[in-house]
């Protein structure tokens, strides 16, 4: 969409001021820990791009406040490269680069925010290659510190933590099925059917390259079928939080020109596990 567009569309410049004034309208306050995701285009035409998106959060929140964001790592190595030929199998040990949180790029497919973020002067990155996020405010180390290797979005995770520390989420302009901190739902979760991914990635450890094991949750492919529960062309995580806007959840509101949500951490995880149990152990019977 070209400038004049989204100039149209969003009724002139999306600037900080009103970003802020429209995120405090929605409901985020000082002293939020929040994690959010972002369409930027969906917002309109932004005066400034990430950097004023970021701005207005960190406006709303405050000194003791959080922003956090999720990142994973663009140039890992696919988890199906132990089929390859031998030979590259072999050239990829020998000299793919070694996860680096103060270097990786985040996952492209997040948008611009996280990479943004993390490049942020304070900004702390987690340590786990494939399932990284990063922060950036009063609570950043703590969110951050020792993200489990296994495991990495269930207990102990950053996710978890955010719950701990009564975080907020938050929906800019982003699609519904977006709302990552539901891998945690689905890493709690007691149903059937749960599938799991191992997986190898470089990581540095004492100071050398080493490839380490991983075993997770399938956060790629879904770590559940919903196939039965969930209509045909509709994201399985869309269709937890549209129950959940339906059940009453949340706020709703515009930021710019994107209609926008934001919800206690807590309670889309807790509805998010009692919708998966509910409704995949009813699927079974």
């Amino acid at each position: 969409m070209d400038e004049l567009a989204l100039l149209e569309r969003s009724g002139g410049p999306v600037t900080r001021g009103r970003l802020a004034r429209d995120l405090t309208a929605l409901g985020l306050a000082d002293g939020d820990h929040v994690m959010f995701h972002t369409a930027l285009s969906a917002l309109g035409y932004v005066a400034g791009g990430p950097q004023t998106v970021i701005g207005a959060l960190r406006d709303v929140v405050g000194e003791r406040g959080t922003l956090m964001v999720t990142c994973g790592w663009n140039d890992a190595p696919p988890y199906d490269f132990t089929d390859w030929p031998r030979a590259w199998q072999d050239a990829l040990r020998a000299e793919h680069p070694a996860y680096d949180p103060d270097v990786s790029e985040a996952d492209h497919a997040n948008g611009r925010l996280p990479e943004a973020l993390r490049r942020m002067a304070g900004a702390v990155r987690s340590r786990h290659p494939d399932a990284s996020f990063a922060a950036l405010g009063a609570a950043a180390e703590e969110l951050m510190a020792d993200q489990p290797w296994d495991g990495p979005h269930g207990p102990g995770s950053p996710l978890a933590r955010l719950v701990t520390r009564g975080g907020r989420v938050l929906l800019l302009g982003a699609p519904l099925d977006s709302l990552t901190i539901l891998h945690h739902a689905e890493a709690l979760a007691d149903a059937p059917g749960k599938r799991f991914v191992t997986y190898e990635q470089p990581v540095v450890v004492g100071g050398e390259r080493v490839w380490r094991r991983f075993h997770d949750i399938d956060s790629e492919n879904g770590a559940f079928d919903y196939s039965a529960v969930v209509p045909e062309g509709q994201w399985p995580f869309e269709a937890i939080v549209r129950d959940m806007l339906a059940a009453g959840l949340g706020r709703s509101g515009p930021v710019g020109a994107a209609r926008s949500h934001l919800f206690d951490a807590g309670d889309v995880v807790d509805f998010g596990v009692a919708w998966i149990e509910d409704e995949l152990g009813d699927a079974r019977r």
